[in-house]
């Protein structure tokens, strides 16, 4: 009886929170059953969905409470937008977020530095490769020591070290809107921006200090177009303007 038990409680297991081997042998844990908000604050506005957490109204960012995210990890998750769909996963104090957009019909989609997959307000992916709206994206955010990665359908799209001084342009635009890059400690919180969002499949694990990251050297954000860079320059004067 106590086997039968076991095996019961370790096929739902299984059945909430698929892990491949190549995740279970480099200790992921997953951070959602698929079935409650167990670990995390629901404001209200998210339901569960054929295993997803859903924003279905307003309003309220969904918190995990369990832990705050290790200095050194690797998310992974998969992400589902609504048409004009504008969120993001924050992993880091402050504003430091992984873009989830529609990147097509949101205005946001003009600025690249705010692009699907973008560090939001300071670097853009090298590529854009999102799915259509309506169909599941696969993501991954990886951080060790100074270098910060995202992922997006299994493609690396976004990978540098932001100690790297020809990135100093970059991380001051996202110290202006309140980003920390070397701020450490921080909850995972999914966005509500108020349209339409879903994430699954969220799990995590600590990096080794034996398994070293490097940045790509070869990474080039995609430019920003002059008139999504004019927008971008108004909107940074009217931040510095407010912190006078």
């Amino acid at each position: 009886m106590r086997f039968l038990i076991t095996l019961i409680a370790a096929t739902a297991t299984l059945a909430a929170a698929p892990m491949d081997s190549d995740e279970q042998r480099l200790g992921f844990a997953a951070l959602s059953d698929g079935k409650t908000f167990d670990g995390w604050k629901n404001p209200g506005n998210w339901e569960i969905q054929d295993g997803a957490f859903a924003r279905v109204r307003p309003s309220g960012q969904l918190t995990y409470e369990v832990r705050t995210l290790p200095d050194d990890f690797e998310l992974r998750f998969d992400w589902k937008v609504s048409k004009g769909c504008n969120s993001g996963v924050y992993y880091r104090p402050g504003q430091v977020e992984y873009q989830v957009l529609d990147d097509i019909g949101s205005p946001y989609g003009e600025n690249p530095r705010q692009a699907a997959a973008s560090l939001f307000f300071c670097m853009a992916p090298s590529k854009r490769v999102t799915r259509p709206v309506g169909e599941w994206n696969t993501a991954r955010i990886r951080c060790q020591g100074t270098v910060i990665e995202h992922w997006l359908n299994e493609q690396n799209v976004l990978s540098f070290d932001y100690a790297d001084s020809k990135w100093a342009a970059e991380i001051r635009l996202l110290t202006i809107r309140g980003g920390d890059l070397k701020g450490r400690g921080g909850k995972l919180l999914l966005q509500d921006h108020g349209q339409d969002v879903a994430f699954r499949n969220l799990r995590l694990r600590t990096i080794p200090a034996n398994e070293i990251i490097k940045p790509d050297l070869a990474f080039v954000p995609m430019p920003i177009p002059p008139a999504a860079l004019a927008k971008e320059e108004a909107r940074v004067r009217s931040m510095l303007e407010k912190k006078k």
